[in-house]
């Protein structure tokens, strides 16, 4: 075994490549799980995925894959394939990422691995359901969503988000879905089957966006980086850099006027009294506090707005976002296994059961001799 968090004892068969399957599983190992990462002779796609490497090794591999065994298994291969079988039969959970059928003809289906091991959870990871064939890009996730329709600004193209964030949110889906099934079965003793796959993941991460085209057949558009609903929410130049302004309430309103000397003229007119109004009339609005901010820099008007509790924040890059979250007392980055390579933290406290990296993002093959122990074989 693995780890010794939550999740300690449970085996999970890793089927899975690329990032929305990878990042699920390495959750589950940081949460203690012992995750067995199975990669054809090819490998890992992210392998290639370079630059930036580290050590010679991509680094988009090295930021999914963290807490796992490796074995290198040949499905064409008599040998190997039985290996695989041995695995899925003793895993407690299955998470898969092939095409729809895709294992059906090596006899790693659920179908199949049920037959063996009636409790398993197996997860099947897919682009757009098990009915389509299209491959199960990020990419096009976002467009076929609707995310790139909401993304960039208003007079300019539709946009990608600057990360595989329909993989990493359809990852998160497969974990809650992984661990939902396992409750299930320390009730029952049942196994089943957990479906998600990314068009339905993004749909459901675009929440209030798609939610007003569901609810009320409202289609949104781009607005840059404009909220459809809230005003002041975004970023606004100052004498020196841009600053974020997240003004959710009429209270915090009142505070961003009297910090910006704009005064209850402003924050009392009954265009701007009110969250809605301020939505409606913010071709009005935004000039003022444009002119306001113009007689400081961002990080003067970042002191003095969160000392009067107005929510704003400067933009970083990612270098200077981890000082920033090391400062905050946050420590995001941690050292996995005895090589201590470095890791961004997994974002989830627990008090009792902490989470743990025991292992460092595996080489190909790296474990296949103690797979095999572990599975005697």
């Amino acid at each position: 075994m693995t780890g010794a968090g939550p999740l300690a004892g449970l085996v999970v068969a890793d089927f899975t490549r690329v990032l929305a399957g990878p990042y699920c599983t390495m959750l589950l190992a940081d949460l203690g799980a012992t995750v067995i990462k199975v990669e054809s002779p090819v490998g890992d796609e992210t392998r290639q995925f370079r630059p930036p490497v580290h050590d010679g090794e991509a680094t988009y591999y090295l930021s999914a894959n963290r807490g796992k065994r490796a074995i290198t298994l040949d499905f064409a291969e008599p040998d190997d394939l039985e290996v695989a079988k041995a695995l899925a039969a003793r895993a407690d959970v299955v998470i898969e990422n092939f095409k729809p059928g895709g294992l059906a003809a090596y006899g790693l289906d659920y179908d199949a691995v049920r037959a063996g091991n009636p409790a398993v959870v197996y997860v099947s990871i897919t682009g757009f359901g098990p009915e389509s064939s299209l491959p199960g890009y990020d990419v096009l996730a976002q467009a076929l969503s609707g995310l790139m329709s909401v993304t960039g600004s208003p007079d300019g193209p539709p946009m990608k988000a600057g990360v595989a964030i329909v993989d990493v949110v359809t990852g998160l889906h497969a974990g809650l879905g992984a661990l939902a099934a396992l409750r299930h079965r320390d009730q029952t003793g049942a196994g089943q089957r957990v479906e998600v796959n990314l068009l339905s993941s993004a749909l459901s991460a675009l929440a209030n966006q798609s939610g007003a085209a569901a609810i009320a057949g409202v289609v949104p558009g781009r607005l840059g980086n404009d909220h459809p609903s809230i005003y002041p929410y975004g970023p606004f130049p100052t004498a020196e850099g841009d600053i974020v302004l997240a003004v959710g309430n009429d209270a915090q309103f009142a505070r961003l006027c009297a910090v910006l000397g704009l005064g209850p003229a402003v924050a009392g007119d009954e265009r701007f009294a009110s969250a809605a109004e301020r939505s409606i009339h913010r071709s009005a609005l935004r000039p003022l506090l444009t002119a306001a901010l113009a007689g400081r820099g961002a990080q003067e008007w970042f002191d003095l707005c969160t000392a009067a509790g107005v929510p704003c924040a400067p933009i970083l890059d990612l270098g200077r976002a981890f000082e920033w979250a090391r400062d905050a007392g946050l420590d995001p980055v941690v050292t996995a296994g005895p090589e201590q390579t470095r890791s961004v933290r997994n974002p989830i406290t627990l008090s009792a059961t902490p989470v743990a990296y025991p292992l460092a993002p595996p080489p190909p093959d790296h474990d296949g001799a103690w797979v095999r122990e572990f599975l005697g074989r």
